[in-house]
């Protein structure tokens, strides 16, 4: 099934307006700001408690998108609702930036 021409459109549009926000984002400014997820999430991303996911090498758009979800009420959860309603736009991108800037690797069992 062909796409429509608007529907390709929106799909241009938000991963442009996506790209923009991660451009200006400053990894530095996001390391200091983990330090309140660092509880649950690791300063360096890899998660300290079960319930909590990994978020190093995660996809800055990603990120992104879930805290924002977890702003405006989209995405509900008891700790994290509250910690990102007190986020602005760039914290979100700066928190993002950190994250996925973190490289991990992966070693495969014999």
């Amino acid at each position: 099934m062909p796409f429509s021409l608007p529907a390709i459109a929106l799909v241009v549009a938000s991963g442009l307006a996506l790209a923009t926000s991660a451009q200006g984002a400053d990894p530095d400014a996001g390391r200091k700001l983990a330090r309140q997820c660092q509880t649950c999430h690791g300063l360096d991303g890899i998660a300290t408690i079960p319930i909590a996911p990994h978020l190093a090498g995660e996809s800055q758009i990603y990120l992104e998108t879930q805290l924002k979800a977890f702003r405006s009420g989209k995405r509900e959860h008891e700790i994290m609702s509250v910690v990102a309603k007190g986020l602005s736009d760039e914290d979100i991108a700066n928190l993002a930036a950190w994250y996925a800037s973190i490289r991990i690797t992966a070693t495969m069992p014999d």
